[in-house]
């Protein structure tokens, strides 16, 4: 496809040119989150601003690593996903936040992402919606090792991913209310841990391009234990996750070797 972009050596939308990145890549949400993750690294440096992509390049064990954020949900994710690819990156963890679904799934818990739920657009453009979206393998079981070693709350399982956030906090307002509603209830019964925005476009991406990629997250609140009364607090420090992801990348780096 032609290059839109000014510099021509860059990627369009996330100004990243080839060699500017590792080929392990963590990619948060929100952009502001690229310069607490780049702390972890050794010797990181901005490597390019622009829109919701921020990306910082580093090291870990002497291997050069990189945190690009993607923006909110799957069409942003999928570009970030793409144009990293096209710079030399081939594994990808997602860290972020969800909302607990099941009551079990607390406020500051770490869910591991098993698979998700394909409730958003951005796939359908990518594979046929029988296809399902789920993670490499071999970063899951880096992640949950992590987890483990690190001691946190965690937990493993499929999770949900939507385009309309409010659609989710309040379908009742929505005019397809009816659709809403009965479909999270189908999740819940089915054991989904916690809804989301991002991981099933990245694990559907990730299927087309052939690379590895893994989910995880700090669970911000859940609105299943405030329906029912219980404890919720809501909790914003993702370092939990970010150090998951971090410890997930040195074993992954580990192993490649």
């Amino acid at each position: 496809m032609k290059n839109y972009s000014e510099d021509a050596s860059r990627q369009y939308h996330i100004q990243v040119a080839k060699g500017e990145v590792g080929r392990y890549v963590i990619m948060p949400g929100d952009p502001k989150r690229c310069a607490k993750i780049a702390q972890y690294f050794e010797d990181p440096v901005l490597v390019a601003d622009n829109r919701e992509y921020v990306t910082y390049t580093g090291t870990l064990d002497g291997v050069k690593v990189s945190v690009t954020s993607t923006g909110i949900g799957g069409p942003s994710a999928s570009i970030a996903m793409e144009e990293l690819y096209r710079c030399g990156a081939d594994t990808f963890i997602r860290i972020g936040t969800c909302g607990g679904m099941q009551t079990e799934v607390k406020s500051g818990d770490v869910v591991v992402a098993t698979g998700a739920i394909r409730m958003e657009g951005t796939t359908k453009e990518y594979a046929p919606i029988e296809f399902p979206a789920v993670p490499d393998l071999t970063v899951t079981n880096a992640l949950v090792e992590a987890a483990k070693k690190k001691g946190y709350p965690f937990h493993t399982g499929v999770v949900q991913c939507k385009d309309a956030f409010y659609g989710q906090h309040e379908p009742e307002t929505k005019p397809v209310s009816y659709e809403l509603m009965n479909k999270w209830e189908a999740w819940k019964r089915l054991g989904c841990l916690a809804s989301e925005m991002e991981s099933a476009a990245l694990f559907i991406v990730a299927s087309y391009l052939r690379v590895r990629t893994g989910s995880c997250f700090l669970v911000v609140a859940n609105q299943e234990r405030e329906k029912l009364g219980l404890e919720n607090p809501v909790v914003h420090d993702t370092d939990m996750a970010i150090q998951v992801a971090v410890e997930a990348i040195r074993e992954l780096i580990r192993q490649d070797k």
